[in-house]
């Protein structure tokens, strides 16, 4: 089961900010992330605040379900609107997450957008992503998507092999997310994203240079390839720690980073972030950095976190607490925190030192900008974005991302 909530003071009730979130408000762009929970199975390495339907099952009952769920979670977005109300900022970046949120009517997703549109506005061009898992839709939805005002789609692909998807428990077949793509295409979305994971126990590298070209093949605009994580608690982890199936190391990570770089950019896509690639600006994932840049969002849903101003607090986990919760006219926070400056500076270097534009050196204190000047001698910044003012990193750099950045903070 998902792990605990971090420890943090009480959320009120009513779910008031302190004045100082809202300071300064109007020169922060704000977005809203929806979490779905729900999910047919889970996945095997899958560690995110998800349940399938045995797992709700008398739990909650009917208010953990998810026939009324987007009514739910539409009580939130007006519960926003109260504790915001002198924040006029329309949003600029929606993004449904899971859980598999195509696992809801598509005409539920738009409920759930219609509802950020009445009480915030979307801001022109605005952003507006859901998830979507293969097997979970089919033109008809994607269309009826689309004309609900979503414009961005995000498919989890993870591999073209079959056998590696059978230790990830991905229930789709090869080939599926590649016709996503294409259906998505003719629904009209502007931009579509395939996420990979690379590193599965049994893949090889003739595995991963096919899902790659796959996913090019594919033609969407951007691609997010991540290591997979082994989790504790999940049943990957149960799976190799009997043996079952080899641990993958990092030196298998690795080089499967510079394979995805070198294919990625011969194919005229840019890396953007670690673990993320464009075809071009318009293409990025602007929601995504709201967070790298700390900006300001509202996450709805059971576990949802949200930021603004400096106050980050996250929601009670199961989807049963937290209907209770805004049924009985309450905030479902389960806790808050309100980040000191020191601790704001250190995100910044943490999160904008992932991105390709890097984080400005005057955010380092003296320790860290010692340890940047090294990183440069060693290869793992760039010489110019240094001479720039900015800590960017190289290739070799992303590699021990981790590294230089725990070398940066101090």
């Amino acid at each position: 089961m998902p792990s605990a909530p971090p420890d943090g003071e009480p959320v009120p009730r009513d779910g008031s900010l302190p004045v100082s979130a809202l300071t300064g408000a109007a020169a922060r762009p704000l977005g809203f992330y929806l979490h779905v929970p729900y999910c047919a199975t889970r996945c095997g390495y899958c560690d995110f605040n998800t349940y399938t339907a045995s797992e709700l099952r008398g739990t909650g009952g009917a208010l953990a379900s998810r026939d009324n769920y987007a009514e739910t979670v539409r009580g939130e977005i007006r519960l926003a609107r109260s504790v915001m109300a002198d924040d006029r900022r329309p949003v600029e970046t929606v993004f449904v997450g899971g859980g598999t949120p195509t696992l809801l009517p598509a005409a539920d997703l738009g409920r759930m957008l219609a509802a950020i549109r009445d009480e915030f506005g979307l801001a022109d061009g605005a952003e507006v992503t859901t998830e979507a898992n293969p097997e979970s839709v089919d033109a008809r939805y994607l269309a009826e998507l689309r004309e609900a005002g979503f414009n961005r789609v995000s498919f989890g692909m993870q591999s073209a092999r079959q056998h590696v998807l059978r230790v990830l428990d991905r229930t789709h077949t090869p080939g599926r997310p590649e016709a996503c793509v294409a259906e998505a295409r003719a629904a009209g979305f502007e931009h579509v994203n395939l996420d990979l994971i690379y590193g599965t126990p049994g893949e090889s590298d003739e595995d991963w240079q096919a899902t790659l070209d796959a996913a090019v093949g594919a033609g969407p605009d951007h691609l997010s390839a991540y290591a997979l994580i082994v989790e504790e608690g999940t049943q990957l982890a149960r799976r190799i720690r009997r043996g079952e199936v080899p641990m993958t190391d990092d030196d298998v990570h690795a080089d499967r980073y510079l394979m995805t770089e070198e294919t990625l950019s011969a194919a005229g896509f840019d890396w953007y972030e670690v673990s993320n690639w464009a075809t071009s600006a318009p293409g990025r994932c602007r929601h995504n950095e709201l967070y790298w840049t700390g900006a300001d969002w509202w996450g709805a849903g059971p576990g949802a976190h949200s930021h603004v101003g400096g106050v980050r607090w996250w929601n009670v986990k199961h989807p049963g607490a937290y209907a209770q919760a805004l049924a009985e006219g309450r905030s479902p926070g389960a806790g808050r925190e309100v980040l000191a400056t020191e601790d704001r500076r250190v995100e910044r270097v943490l999160l904008e030192l992932r991105l390709a534009e890097g984080c400005p050196l005057d955010l380092l204190a003296p320790a860290g900008a010692k340890a940047a000047l090294q990183a440069v001698a060693d290869g793992l910044l760039r010489p110019d974005a240094y001479e720039q003012g900015r800590a960017a990193l190289t290739l070799r750099g992303r590699l021990l991302a981790d590294a230089v950045v725990r070398d940066l903070v101090d």
